[in-house]
Formats: C-alpha cells, sequence, structure tokens
C-alpha cells in the first residue's frame, strides 16, 4: 500500500531530508509503509553527487545544499510541484536502471493528461519538450526545454529524493546554475507552455497515473 503526504506550506530542504531518512529507516525495519510525498520548497539549489562546482554560476543567490541524491545541479522553489518517492525495490525489483524509467514513464504519462508530449533524450536527464515557438538550434534541430528533473538514492533499495515538475516557478531562478549540467537547452514550466495549470491539478494527475503506470508494472 502507498500512502500518499501532500504539504500546502514550503517544507524546508533540511526538514525534508531529515524525514525522508527517517521514514526509509522505517520502511527497512518494516515499521511504515511505501510514501510519495507532494510538496514545494523555498527557493534553494541542490548538488547532486555528480555536481560540478563551475556550474554554480550564482553562490549568493540562494542557499546550496549538498545532496546525496545523483544528478548534478537543480533549482527548486515555489511554483514547482516536488514528488519524493520512498518505494520499495525489494517488491518492486531491484532494478534501478528499470525504475528511473519507470519514474521518467510516470511523468510522461503526467504531462499527457495535460496534452503536453514529453520526451526523454538519451545522455540528458529529465523529461523534455520540443518549443516549436523557438528558433531552431545551430544544428538546425527544433528547440527543447527541460520541463521535469529526476534524482534518486536508494538505501537497502529503498528508494528517497524523487521527481520534480515545473508548475509555474519563477524560470529566472534557474540562471544561477546550469542545471543538471547541461548548457545547450533551457528550462520551462506547464504554464510557461500556454497551460492554466495548477499545482492542485498535477497531484491529481499524478496520483491518477501512479496507479497505471507504476503500481501497474511493479
Amino acid at each position: 500500500m502507498v500512502e500518499w503526504k501532500i504539504s500546502d506550506a514550503l517544507v524546508p530542504y533540511d526538514e525534508a531530508v531529515d524525514f525522508m531518512e527517517n521514514h526509509v529507516a522505517k520502511m527497512a525495519s518494516g515499521d511504515a509503509d511505501e510514501l510519495i510525498w507532494l510538496l514545494e520548497h523555498p527557493p534553494l539549489y541542490t548538488a547532486g553527487t555528480s555536481a560540478k562546482i563551475e556550474d554554480l554560476t550564482d553562490p549568493e543567490r540562494f542557499p546550496v545544499y549538498q545532496s546525496k541524491r545523483g544528478g548534478q545541479y537543480t533549482y527548486h522553489g515555489p511554483g514547482q510541484r516536488v514528488i519524493y518517492v520512498m518505494l520499495d525495490l525489494n517488491k518492486r525489483g531491484r532494478d534501478v536502471r528499470a525504475f528511473v524509467k519507470l519514474l521518467e514513464d510516470w511523468v510522461i504519462e503526467t504531462l499527457a493528461e495535460f496534452g503536453v508530449r514529453g520526451e526523454i533524450r538519451d545522455g540528458r536527464v529529465g523529461v523534455w519538450v520540443q518549443r516549436g515557438d523557438k528558433p531552431l538550434t545551430v544544428t538546425g534541430e527544433m528547440a527543447e526545454d527541460k520541463v521535469a528533473a529526476i534524482g534518486i538514492r536508494l538505501r537497502k533499495w529503498i528508494s528517497f529524493h524523487g521527481i520534480s515538475i515545473n508548475v509555474d516557478p519563477d524560470l529566472d531562478h534557474f540562471n544561477g546554475i546550469v542545471p543538471c549540467g547541461i548548457t545547450e537547452h533551457g528550462v520551462t514550466s506547464l504554464v510557461d507552455l500556454g497551460l492554466p495549470v495548477t499545482e492542485k491539478d498535477v497531484d491529481v494527475a499524478l496520483m491518477s497515473t501512479f496507479n497505471r503506470v507504476v503500481d501497474g508494472n511493479s
């Protein structure tokens, strides 16, 4: 059974990490169920295990937290739905690649609920959308922007950290970092794509698609 937790107030990053650490420990001992936590953070940057210091271009702009999740630098802030996934891969198959693919598919199906076609790209972490309203790239390809990021950590085959979907954050806040180390492409949000979507709308879509995509493939 997967429990859902939704926080309406902004959650400090340290508090969120402490909560996840404690909950994963309880799951490992059989004292807690799997949990999906939907929340927002105040504006901040996190550095994953592959982060390069030169990608932190404005270190004084927001607090910077060292994170033990995979990936590089990421921004979190109001208007971005963060989805922390505390799921037991002992029960879902001990396959990290398959699990990340499952999370990507979950995001893609969630975006499809709003008529947005999310795609994944080899060598580029996250979920991307093509931008026909922007100039072609220097190589003549259609411009692409990132709409969602994924970075997880495993302990005893239990996952934590997870996903962030840009609903309506201040996109200028991403300018203090090189998001996920990628300079050739931009960042977008559902509202930036012209959709009058709220985080509550995204929550409903996440919950409905989870049962179909994640639990249905476990």
